[in-house]
């Protein structure tokens, strides 16, 4: 497993990593297992993953709970990122970035997880309570100062508040969703992180799994799993990427690596990425998602897959 270092810190991420939304149940359909969760996180310490990304909203905290069981002894070994500030009202999900909340959704984060620190603690997404970004980030750095945590990153920020937020406390990382059909990265945020030299954090390079190559027709989706009700899974936009998908699939054969790996690895070759966050819910879909480090370094195949994607143009709406 390739590794990179990220910048401004002294973590050392897999250029894969495991996202943990789908481990924690809540809004990701009924074949959720633990069992099944925890064997997932083996197999990616096996395979080489160095990070694992979670956060409180995944289940409510079930995802950290699964986290801290999977990983065990091992919780040492590897970066532990999560994130802060979000709320639930009701079934719903609100970003509240007072110092209170900030600091309570902290410290259960450690409680569940079994540690002391985190590596990298990034706030989930911008506010929505009018929290001013002075009062949020005094606050996180109260908390650094205090051990709790090591390395700031926010995630879901516009290009515009980046240096507003660096100019109040050290940030070291972008979160925010990066494939081959969604691609507002390239747009701000890319020349933005460079010029501040902050690290990025894709996710969604599988669109959800629709870039997997899996779904030949329109699936259809329990109540249960939030893909039922997203538009990229009906209609033109799932033919479309369905379409790409499929020409994917021919690449993939050519190099004898699953299609998840050549959509994946694509985001990760992409410049100002750091690393990709790739979620699961079994061993094989682990085994899968890391193929994709292999490919990193293939300028001839990304040729290939950029010409595919030229081809296919953007994403209808």
């Amino acid at each position: 497993m390739r590794t990179r270092r990220l910048p401004g810190t002294d973590l050392d991420l897999s250029v894969v990593g495991f996202g943990c939304w789908a481990i924690g149940k809540t809004w990701w359909g009924d074949d959720v297992d633990d069992d099944s969760s925890v064997a997932a996180i083996h197999r990616a310490l096996d395979l080489g993953v160095t990070w694992f990304d979670t956060a409180p909203i995944y289940g409510w905290g079930h995802a950290d709970e699964v986290l801290a069981k999977g990983l065990g002894s091992h919780k040492k070994d590897v970066v532990i990122a999560t994130k802060v500030g979000v709320s639930r009202i009701g079934e719903h999900a609100h970003s509240l970035l007072t110092a209170e909340n900030l600091r309570a959704d902290l410290e259960a984060s450690l409680t569940r997880l079994g540690v002391d620190c985190i590596d990298l603690l990034q706030v989930h997404w911008p506010c929505e309570s009018s929290t001013p970004f002075e009062v949020t980030f005094a606050a996180l750095d109260d908390l650094r100062r205090e051990g709790k945590f090591k390395h700031l990153g926010v995630c879901n920020y516009n290009a515009a508040a980046l240096p507003q937020i660096a100019s109040i406390t050290k940030l070291v990382s972008l979160q925010m969703g990066y494939s081959l059909v969604r691609r507002e990265f390239e747009a701000g945020e890319r020349a933005m992180c460079e010029q501040l030299g902050l690290g990025m954090l894709a996710y969604e390079p599988l669109c959800r799994g629709l870039l997997t190559g899996k779904f030949t027709h329109a699936p259809t989706f329990p109540e249960t799993d939030l893909r039922a009700r997203d538009d990229r899974f009906k209609g033109n936009r799932f033919l479309h990427g369905q379409r790409l998908a499929a020409d994917l699939a021919k690449v993939a054969s050519k190099v004898g690596v699953p299609t998840s790996a050549v959509a994946i690895g694509w985001v990760a070759a992409q410049p100002g990425v750091t690393a990709v966050i790739v979620g699961a819910k079994r061993p094989e879909q682990v085994e899968q998602n890391v193929r994709a480090a292999e490919l990193v370094d293939k300028a001839k195949v990304w040729e290939v897959v950029n010409r595919i994607a030229a081809v296919h143009g953007g994403t209808p709406r």
